[in-house]
């Protein structure tokens, strides 16, 4: 007697499509939230990943199935570590010492496990955490955003003339209540005017507007360009 549920759970005609298809769909929906970001791993990218992750534990699960033999968690354990290799290519760091795409990576990563869920027939764990995944890549975002806007530290790449002394610079920013725990000088890559450039991490003595902070130091004379990295 057909029985639609049973079949889910074990490697058939039924449950290869129902898997696949789940794939497609939860991986889309991550991927998409990631296009419309612009970023580099967009919609095809996570669909590709998740469809992936999907194929090698069901292969895996129909070997033990129909074979008796091997290990039903190896595969998993290949796509897991693998997958970190295709998150490292979305990693950048710029020449301001800017990281970028590490919730890209991750997103990668996480995927990767959901399509191994779908594949195993876990289902309501892979619905579950598309659903979590999209809350940390959106709502989440939002608010990591807000509480980046009211800390107290900051990081800046900051580039400047050396025809003004770089004590007169510092002091400046000092005169705009602005404490410099650390400062790295590397070479200017925005302004071809400038002469110098620094990475500085700044600690504000009280609570303001990131864009009030650049506002201020580039108000200082000798300050060719500042930005908040």
């Amino acid at each position: 007697m057909f029985n639609f549920t049973a079949d889910l759970y074990s490697v058939n005609d039924t449950s290869i499509v129902v898997r696949l298809l789940l794939a497609v769909i939860l991986g889309g929906i991550i991927g998409y939230e990631r296009g419309r970001a612009g970023r580099p791993a967009g919609l095809r990218t996570h669909i590709l990943v998740c469809l992936g992750s999907t194929l090698a534990i069901m292969t895996n699960q129909f070997i033990w199935q129909s074979y008796g033999v091997g290990d039903p968690t190896r595969m998993a354990a290949q796509v897991i570590s693998g997958i970190g290799f295709l998150g490292a290519g979305t990693i950048i760091v710029t020449g301001r010492h800017q990281v970028k795409g590490l919730t890209t990576a991750a997103g990668l990563w996480a995927t990767a496990c959901m399509g191994l869920a779908i594949g195993i027939g876990f289902y309501k764990a892979a619905v579950a955490a598309c659903l979590l995944i999209q809350f940390a890549t959106v709502v989440l975002h939002r608010l990591d955003n807000s509480m980046l806007s009211k800390s107290k530290v900051m990081d800046i790449y900051i580039e400047f003339s050396k025809q003004v002394p770089l004590t007169s610079i510092l002091d400046g920013m000092r005169q705009n209540e602005l404490h410099i725990d650390s400062m790295e000088m590397v070479k200017p890559t925005i302004d071809t005017s400038a002469t110098a450039a620094a990475i500085m991490t700044l600690r504000l003595k009280k609570r303001r507007l990131k864009l009030d902070v650049i506002d201020k130091i580039n108000a200082i004379e000798g300050v060719e360009f500042v930005e908040e990295i």
